[in-house]
């Protein structure tokens, strides 16, 4: 026997007890990507891999401390749906002003699912398209740090100085090397790859205001623009051997952001205030990569395979084609599938498999020779 309806008061409080099991997440994943910066400027490198590592299992540990409150206080998993249907609608209202909608969006799925003991719901119980939109979305918090800062040289002959005024701004404590040698050699890269162009009155040098951490590193992203032409640049800055700071090469185009983003690599540390600004820049940086790739390598994986999801909803859609096995070597753990229009192999581990043959030892013949 279900249990009576629960009215408004009631599942808004549901709602709000999962909207604060989020904020506490992201408060903490939040917190830990900051602390970035401390590891970098004391080269603490053992604590920032154990950080990176570590961070990986907040998402979980979160979701199910969110779900054991609500089991406590709510008896959640014995609900029905109509009940559920309320608290989503309850949830999109606090999620109007929010930061971060998109990756409280995803948290309420994991939580749900947990709850109710299914992998998938129907489009009316989970968020499957996005309710809130992240469009210019921007902090209005006083003192917030903006999402970029913008830089205007205005000549080539001045972009040494500014370049200067951008590193210091960085606040890093801890001394360069030479950053005048350093700002020099960079402005030199830059003006090479803008031999040719024109300046124009928009001549300027856009850089994500926080660093991107990544073991030994720390990265300073940002776009020359200048008319219609928008030039992606990386700056990896690395402690010389004497522990002083060196701006150590400059990475130029899509193709090195797409390298420098790439899955094979660890993923980057970032203090970032609304996650969707950030993304969206990256975009203008890579326009090929995919959202749910730039999320992932922001150490934001859940909200990546949300993304992946919902493209891949928006893919059959539109797709006629059937799924295959793919073409290769047939594995003995993992069945492998794919779809011939869609960029990528889908894996299921078997629930049998059969024994891995041992290989026949082979005779060595030994000669003796006299």
């Amino acid at each position: 026997m279900f249990p009576q309806r629960l009215d408004a008061p009631q599942a808004y409080d549901i709602a709000k007890a999962m909207m604060d099991g989020f904020n506490r997440h992201y408060k903490l994943f939040r917190a830990e990507s900051a602390r970035a910066k401390h590891r970098f400027e004391t080269q603490d490198w053992h604590g920032q891999q154990r950080a990176q590592r570590e961070r990986i299992e907040f998402y979980d540990l979160r979701v199910k401390e969110c779900v054991l409150r609500l089991d406590k206080e709510f008896a959640a998993g014995a609900l029905p749906m109509s009940v559920w249907q309320q608290v989503k609608l309850h949830y999109i209202g606090l999620m109007v002003e929010h930061l971060q909608p998109e990756l409280a969006e995803t948290f309420f799925n994991s939580v749900t699912t947990k709850i109710l003991h299914r992998t998938h719901f129907q489009n009316d119980f989970i968020f499957v398209r996005p309710a809130v939109s992240t469009e210019y979305l921007e902090s209005n918090a006083t003192g917030a740090l903006p999402t970029y800062r913008a830089y205007y040289p205005e000549t080539l002959e001045r972009l040494p100085q500014v370049l200067m005024q951008l590193c210091e701004q960085l606040g890093l404590q801890c001394a360069f090397d030479d950053l005048a040698r350093d700002t020099n050699l960079l402005a030199e890269r830059i003006q090479e790859r803008l031999k040719g162009l024109t300046l124009r009155a928009n001549f300027q040098i856009q850089v994500l205001s926080n660093l991107f951490y990544r073991n030994k590193g720390a990265y300073l992203v940002g776009k020359i623009i200048t008319g219609y032409t928008e030039l992606a640049l990386a700056v990896p800055i690395l402690h010389d051997a004497s522990g002083k700071l060196v701006l150590h090469a400059a990475l130029f185009g899509e193709d090195d952001m797409h390298s420098l983003f790439s899955f094979a690599r660890a993923y980057f540390m970032v203090d970032m205030e609304v996650p969707s600004a950030y993304v969206q820049f990256l975009r203008t940086l890579m326009p090929r990569k995919p959202r749910a790739d730039l999320y992932t390598a922001i150490g934001l994986a859940k909200q990546g395979k949300t993304l992946f999801y919902r493209e891949f909803l928006h893919h059959l859609r539109y797709s006629t084609d059937k799924f295959r096995i793919a073409p290769g070597i047939k594995g003995m753990v993992m069945l492998v599938f794919d779809l011939p229009s869609f960029p990528y192999v889908f894996k299921l581990i078997k629930d049998y498999f059969p024994r891995p043959k041992r290989p026949r030892a082979s005779r060595s013949r030994i000669s003796i020779c006299s």
